[in-house]
C-alpha cells in the first residue's frame, strides 16, 4: 500500500493527439488534474472519459506560469507529492514507486532525468534533468515563459536528484512558439535583475535571426552580476559568436567563440564551436585540434546547455575530415568509422568512408 497521495497536474489545449497517451503514463498516480486553456479539439472529452479531472478557463492575458499556478489550485489540498507534466510527455513505467522511495528520505523537490527531444534514428537528442515533482504546499511557479517553480516554503527546502525517473518529451514540432518572444520579453521587463531570462531572451531573438539584438541581449546578460553560471555564460558567448559569423564578421566571431571555449573548457559543445568555424574556414589543423579537444571529454553534463550534435557524431566527423584533409588518412578512417558506429545511416559520412579507403587503397598501390 502507497505511503503518499500522489497527483499529476497539468495545463492542455488542443492535446487530442497525446490526451490518451499522456493519460495511460499517468495512470499511476492517485489522480490527474488538468486545467483545459480553450480547446477546440476533442481533448477536454478525451481526457474525461480516461478518467483526468478537466476544469476549463481561458487565461487572459496568457502567462505559463499563471496556467501552471491555476492548475496546481485544482489539486487536493491534502496530497503529498504533486507532479507536473505536459501532455506531449510521457513517463517509463514504474515512476511512482521511485518517486515515493525518494520521497521518504525526506524530499520535498525531486529532480529527475528528461529526454527533450529525439534525433530523426529515435536515439536520445537534448538530455537534462528537471524538477517538477514538489510537495503540495509552499512552491508556485513564476515567470511568463520558462517557468520555474519558486519555494515559499517554511520548512527547509529538500531538493534531491531521484535516479531511475525518466521523461520523454514526445512534442508536435508542427507547433508555433511564436508566444515565447513576447512573453520572455515580458520577464525581462518585469525583472531585469533575471540573468536566466536574460539568456533566454537573447537565445530567442537568435532563433528569429535577430542577430543585432541577440547580440546585445546577450553582452547585457554576460554584463549581469549574477550572471555567474560558466556553462550559461559560455552558451551566451558562442550565441554572440553565432550571430557576428551571420553578419560576417569573421574576425569577432572568432573571439567571441575563443572566449566561449575558455569560459567552459570541461564542455563539449565551445570546442565543437570552434572546429566548425575552423572547418568553414579550410583550416584543418583546427579543425582536428578543436575537435579532439571535444573528444577528450566524455562526461556529459546534466544540464539544458549541452546539444545533441556535440554527442552524437559530429566530433568523430570532424576529426575525421581534420586528419583526411591533413593527409593523415589512416588516422581518418578510424574517425569516420567511429562516426559511423553513432550515425550508420548518414549518407555523407559512408561516402566520406568510400573516399578515404579510395585513398588508402592508392597509396598503398603506390
Amino acid at each position: 500500500m502507497s505511503m503518499y497521495k500522489v497527483y499529476v497536474y497539468a495545463i492542455a489545449k488542443n492535446e487530442s493527439k497525446f490526451a490518451e497517451r499522456w493519460i495511460a503514463s499517468m495512470s499511476e498516480a492517485d489522480g490527474v488534474y488538468v486545467l483545459d486553456t480553450g480547446s477546440s479539439d476533442n481533448t477536454v472529452e478525451l481526457l474525461s472519459k480516461g478518467g483526468a479531472n478537466v476544469v476549463s478557463e481561458r487565461i487572459v492575458p496568457w502567462r505559463f506560469d499563471t496556467a501552471r499556478n491555476r492548475s496546481l489550485e485544482l489539486v487536493p489540498m491534502d496530497a503529498d507529492i504533486c507532479v507536473c507534466t505536459d501532455l506531449d510527455e510521457v513517463f517509463h513505467a514504474g515512476w511512482r514507486d521511485l518517486i515515493e522511495k525518494a520521497w521518504a528520505k525526506g524530499a520535498n523537490l525531486l529532480r529527475y532525468r528528461f529526454t527533450w527531444n529525439f534525433n530523426d534514428d529515435g536515439s536520445e537528442g537534448t538530455v537534462f534533468f528537471i524538477d517538477k515533482i514538489h510537495a503540495r504546499h509552499g512552491f508556485k511557479w513564476v515567470n511568463p515563459v520558462h517557468e520555474i517553480l519558486k519555494y515559499e516554503g517554511e520548512e527547509e527546502l529538500n531538493h534531491r536528484l531521484v535516479e531511475g525517473v525518466q521523461l520523454d518529451h514526445l512534442a508536435d514540432t508542427t507547433k508555433s512558439r511564436a508566444q515565447y518572444l513576447g512573453l520572455l520579453e515580458m520577464s525581462v521587463e518585469e525583472d531585469p535583475t533575471n540573468d536566466r531570462n536574460m539568456h533566454y531572451l537573447g537565445r530567442e531573438y537568435m532563433f528569429y535571426h535577430r542577430w543585432n539584438e541577440c547580440i546585445a541581449t546577450l553582452k547585457r546578460h554576460l554584463a549581469m552580476p549574477n550572471a555567474v553560471w560558466r556553462d550559461e555564460r559560455s552558451a551566451s558567448m558562442r550565441f554572440i559568436a553565432r550571430a557576428l559569423r551571420a553578419l560576417n564578421d569573421m574576425a569577432e566571431a572568432e573571439s567571441w567563440f575563443y572566449r566561449a571555449a575558455a569560459e567552459a573548457p570541461y564542455l563539449r559543445e565551445p570546442w565543437m564551436e570552434l572546429a566548425r568555424f575552423m572547418y568553414e574556414r579550410g583550416d584543418y589543423e583546427g579543425t582536428l585540434y578543436f575537435s579532439l579537444k571535444a573528444l577528450e571529454i566524455s562526461e556529459r553534463p546534466k544540464t539544458y546547455i549541452t546539444e545533441p550534435s556535440a554527442w552524437g557524431s559530429a566530433p568523430y566527423d570532424y576529426a575525421s575530415l581534420g586528419y583526411f584533409y591533413t593527409n593523415r588518412h589512416k588516422e581518418a578512417l578510424e574517425m569516420v568509422d567511429n562516426a559511423l558506429s553513432i550515425e550508420p545511416g548518414n549518407k555523407r559520412i559512408v561516402e566520406n568512408k568510400r573516399i578515404i579507403e579510395e585513398v588508402l587503397k592508392q597509396s598503398n598501390q603506390e
